[in-house]
């Protein structure tokens, strides 16, 4: 195991580069830069002329590097990171890029996991029951519920709860995590309450759409494996149904949403990005669509250089859950 563990991290640094490479490039093609944000501020909000609008956005450009060529950029940056941890100064927020991660990425890790958990274990327990009653009207309803989270947008549910908490029931502390009284308090049981009360929505949001999709796999994957040889072998050595279910049907079941967790770390992080910018929250979505905006370049790059390293995780820790669950899976398919 501690081999397969070692290849799996090892294989991932040069993927990892590649991805910053390809991530910075994408992020740099688009015309304009934070300079031309500059101009535009100087000339819609401070009233100065085009001319000297863009003499000033120019000499911006210079002094912080805009100017260099790609690679040159690239390279800063990238240098930066691997000797001094530093991933660059914010052009828009005026801070070191590390700091403004700092800022948003427990928080939102924080919902995002919260959220996964709840969509993981509702989703999977609802899944079972759907298909151990097929066709009835549990079935049925739990059906209409799954394809109610899967369809509908987040930004369209999140607009409807915003809509009932602000002009129905006259909600005033909306887009924040804590009523002002609790921000700088001490943790507290009052203040996690006070916390539940302001991300619930975001919660319930997130939670719906991953349990819709937790649910609707689980439910077709058990189907299948109860219709299996070996699960009829269980039934008819006369095992109770609940022992053929759970100890059988549902561990070979659970394997596509194991390995469905690689991928879903980074949308985990990115998910709640309609839900983030309606509800107003202070997390990592807004920041990169905002920075995306402005061309804070350094914040977009380093935003989206975390995410790849969430995916990159997310398959490690999947790769190591299937094995645990299913000793076969070994590196070269070779069981230790």
């Amino acid at each position: 195991m501690f081999r397969f563990i070692a290849m799996r991290i090892l294989g991932a640094i040069p993927l990892l580069f590649l991805l910053s490479v390809v991530t910075f490039a994408i992020i740099q093609a688009p015309p304009g830069d934070y300079g031309d944000y500059i101009r535009s501020m100087l000339m819609n909000q401070g009233g100065v002329p085009a001319e000297q609008a863009e003499i000033q956005a120019e000499a911006y450009r210079e002094a912080n590097g805009l100017n260099d060529p790609l690679i040159v950029q690239y390279f800063r940056w990238i240098t930066g990171i691997v000797t001094r941890f530093d991933f660059g100064h914010s052009l828009y927020y005026n801070k070191p890029v590390g700091q403004v991660v700092t800022e948003r990425l427990p928080a939102t890790i924080m919902l995002a996991l919260t959220c996964h958990i709840l969509a993981s274990i509702l989703g999977i327990s609802l899944g079972i029951i759907a298909a151990t009653r097929q066709y009835s009207w549990v079935d049925t309803l739990l059906g209409v519920i799954s394809f109610l989270g899967m369809t509908i947008p987040r930004f369209l549910l999140a607009i409807i709860i915003l809509y009932i908490l602000v002009f129905r029931l006259n909600v005033s502390e909306v887009g924040m995590f804590f009523s002002a009284r609790y921000g700088g308090a001490p943790w507290s049981w009052d203040k996690f309450v006070n916390l539940v009360q302001h991300i619930w929505p975001v919660v319930f949001i997130a939670t719906f759409g991953g349990l819709a999709y937790n649910m609707r796999v689980m439910r077709a994957n058990l189907l299948d494996v109860l219709n299996s040889q070996y699960v009829e072998t269980a039934r008819a050595k006369g095992l109770p149904e609940g022992a053929v279910i759970m100890k059988h049907a549902v561990p070979n079941a659970l394997h596509p949403l194991i390995a469905y967790q690689g991928v879903v770390l980074p949308y985990m992080l990115t998910g709640e990005i309609e839900v983030a910018i309606v509800f107003g929250l202070a997390t990592v979505g807004p920041a990169i669509v905002g920075s995306m905006g402005v061309g804070d370049v350094f914040v977009t790059a380093t935003f989206m250089l975390v995410l790849a390293a969430t995916l990159i995780v997310g398959n490690i820790i999947a790769d190591i859950l299937l094995a645990i669950l299913d000793p076969r899976i070994r590196l070269g398919g070779n069981a230790e």
